[in-house]
């Protein structure tokens, strides 16, 4: 597996193509938390973001095998275009749009490896996390899907505006209102991170 970590995501999948079923592990450790963080800030369910997970890589396994993955150097992005995708498709399915619930017990942060840190220090990220996440929850969800694309994705806003259909300016105006609001939520609050 070692040898897959200094593989650029192009020659991961080209060998994945070839037959080789490491260079698709490594690509999916490579990308895991950031599609898995994002779909679970979409979804809000620990299980369903789990399945819709899965099915990203269904969907990628089988463009890739049939030939028809053209991103050449954009594996990300494309592969969040992809679970933004399936987000959307299952609030369709259930003809809902996607809450904002308090007290939601969800903790989207569970993905996140810790392991080699202190309790305390373990106990004051999952705070602090838990904090944004409540902030989050209050913006306007064309805000907080922006900001949760840029942050958690590490999409551009070109690709942010692509898959939220909007213009570069408003995907960066979302952006700008949305940290606005953060600010004014810990003010009020007096949130410290």
């Amino acid at each position: 597996m070692k040898s897959f970590t200094k593989k650029t995501d192009n020659e991961l999948i080209h060998e994945f193509v070839d037959g080789s079923s490491e260079a698709l592990e490594a690509l999916v450790l490579r990308h895991k938390d950031k599609i898995y963080t994002s779909i679970l800030f979409l979804v809000k369910d620990k299980y369903l973001a789990e399945d819709i997970f899965q099915d990203v890589f269904i969907r990628i396994i089988d463009t890739m095998r049939g030939g028809r993955y053209t991103e050449e150097g954009k594996f990300l992005p494309w592969a969040m275009r992809i679970a933004h995708n399936l987000c959307v498709d299952h609030f369709r399915k259930v003809k809902r749009t996607p809450m904002i619930k308090n007290g939601d017990d969800k903790d989207i942060f569970e993905v996140l490896n810790f392991s080699e840190e202190s309790a305390e220090t373990k106990m004051m990220k999952k705070q602090s996390h838990e904090r944004v996440r409540e902030m989050l929850e209050r913006l306007p969800e064309d805000q907080r899907e922006v900001i949760i694309l840029r942050h958690y994705a590490d999409m551009s806003f070109k690709e942010i505006a692509a898959m939220t259909n909007c213009s570069i300016n408003t995907a960066l105006g979302r952006m700008r209102y949305g940290l606005i609001n953060l600010r004014k939520l810990m003010m009020q609050k007096q949130i410290a991170l």
